[in-house]
């Protein structure tokens, strides 16, 4: 599909509406894409660069499957290599997304690693200035969901794992990174509609993700001393492997079909929002959360 036909069309209509086939990958977790039903869009078929990001350098963290992958395939049209963080046990998903980086031209890197350690979170870093020489896009996209029947069913462990993936790694990531950044760099951290319309089943997931919001504007006021930007790119219902990997099957046939869209986002869909604050196009945007959430309002 052309660029052309693909902005004619009925945004409710461009990709397929639930219900989906039931599936569920709970005891897999975190899920992957290679086993969704149907296969999510990452864009492979429809994203065309137009150099917004030539010559720069991206680390992103669960870059192997879902957004990431999206984010992932558009910066490497855009003319950026790319450092993947993720899971050792989604190597599958990751070695598909190096390829297609790799297909675009640009350097791919892979890194499996755990980012809820903080030992980890440096790792990358050093990881992508050995091989970049320094980084000028972070896109702290790799987060932990789990759907619980209410607050008694939430584990210290649960809470944990959660608050150590989805906002610990964030600090750890951004202190190791910010002496290895060039101005004109952009940190891009991923919030979620769950940060302003909390549902009870993902209330640890969602509090990281207020926290989120939080730390990207307390974040940028801090690094534009040093000729850097912070945003937060808030999406709505994306079809991605953590859905499956943590709700049941029949919640999951009818992801997203609550939304005024009718349907979840596609990860390619969400990838243009990451290309526009990484690239100069948004040097007036700094601390700013930037919702993509199918009509679902943003306070």
């Amino acid at each position: 599909m052309s660029d052309d036909q693909t902005s004619q069309q009925d945004p409710t209509q461009q990709h397929q509406q639930p219900p989906y086939p039931e599936q569920d990958q709970r005891d897999q977790h975190p899920g992957l894409e290679q086993k969704m039903q149907p296969g999510p869009d990452y864009g492979y078929e429809s994203y065309r660069g137009h150099g917004r990001l030539e010559g720069k350098k991206a680390v992103i963290t669960g870059g192997d499957s879902g957004i990431g992958r999206a984010v992932a395939l558009a910066f490497a049209r855009e003319g950026a290599d790319v450092l993947i963080s993720y899971l050792e046990a989604e190597e599958s998903d990751a070695d598909e997304t190096a390829r297609v980086v790799e297909d675009a031209g640009r350097k791919a890197v892979k890194v499996p690693g755990d980012i809820a350690e903080e030992a980890e979170c440096r790792r990358v870093v050093e990881r992508a200035v050995e091989e970049f020489g320094g980084i000028d896009i972070l896109v702290n996209n790799a987060a932990h969901q789990m759907t619980v029947d209410g607050i008694s069913d939430v584990s210290t462990e649960l809470l944990d794992r959660t608050f150590k993936t989805n906002i610990y790694a964030m600090f750890w990531l951004v202190k190791a990174a910010l002496p290895h950044m060039r101005e004109g760099g952009s940190i891009i951290n991923v919030a979620s509609i769950q940060a302003y319309q909390p549902s009870p089943p993902l209330l640890p997931y969602a509090s990281t993700k207020g926290a989120i919001v939080t730390f990207t504007k307390g974040l940028a006021m801090e690094v534009v001393q040093y000729g850097l930007r912070a945003n937060s790119v808030a999406p709505g219902p994306v079809w991605t492997p953590i859905i499956p990997a943590s709700m049941p099957g029949d919640t999951v046939s009818q992801f997203g079909g609550t939304s005024p869209m009718g349907r979840p986002a596609q990860p390619a869909e969400l990838a243009p929002a990451f290309v526009f604050l990484a690239s100069g196009e948004s040097s007036f945007v700094n601390g700013e959360t930037l919702g993509v959430t199918g009509g679902q309002p943003l306070p």
